[in-house]
């Protein structure tokens, strides 16, 4: 039995709690932890929950899906990581430089590609987009790797700027949004590349940011 046959069509609620369901934990958790004599103790309380949300998002999308996106592995990776340095040193840093390093990555793995006119976002994101021709996967990676460039950039201003609580608000609600509205801007290229909206995409193919 092929791994698509034993993978099962998520529904969009699932998609959403997989997707959203670790950064909103990390919100939450950052802050019910909060401390007024310990300023650091709700964003580590935060980066605890993160780093078992997606623990558990990954279970759940195995379990429910059959698979774990390859986005999803290196999301976890970076957030396990540099969690754990975050708890360790009691550094929220860690943790905010983290989403720097994952943008980074991706841009740099998605740039490489394109240059070699291999489109690894076709990869990463599994097919996800059917239909869509090879021109416009080198396109569509293309635009992505400068937008994680672009969110990599901006979150090292963040940090600096804003406070902890301010941050992860941003990272939590801001960030989320600005790359949905990003992917909703690449529709009418994608179509004209032979993109089919008849069919869902497969889920759990977003980086956990």
């Amino acid at each position: 039995m092929t791994s698509e046959q034993t993978s099962k069509k998520p529904s969009g609620l699932l998609s959403f709690a997989l997707d959203f369901g670790p950064l909103l934990i990390f919100f939450l958790g950052s802050r019910f932890g909060h401390s007024d004599t310990d300023p650091v103790q709700g964003p580590l309380v935060g980066t605890a929950a993160f780093m078992v949300a997606i623990v558990v998002a990954m279970i759940v999308s195995k379990w429910k899906l059959g698979r774990i996106s390859p986005m999803m592995k290196m999301s976890a990776v970076f957030v396990i990581g540099f969690g754990a340095l975050t708890l360790w040193f009691r550094d929220f840093g860690f943790i905010q430089h983290k989403a720097t390093a994952v943008y980074l990555l991706f841009a740099a793995i998605i740039l490489i590609g394109w240059l070699r006119s291999k489109p690894a976002l076709k990869y990463l994101l599994e097919q996800a987009y059917d239909g869509l021709s090879e021109q416009g996967w080198l396109k569509l990676s293309l635009s992505w790797g400068i937008f994680f460039l672009v969110l990599a950039g901006l979150n090292e201003m963040m940090i600096p700027l804003l406070t902890n609580d301010q941050y992860i608000t941003v990272k939590t609600f801001g960030l989320p949004a600005l790359t949905f509205l990003f992917a909703m801007a690449n529709i009418p290229m994608l179509l004209r590349h032979g993109l089919n909206l008849g069919d869902e995409t497969k889920d759990g193919d977003k980086p956990v940011l």
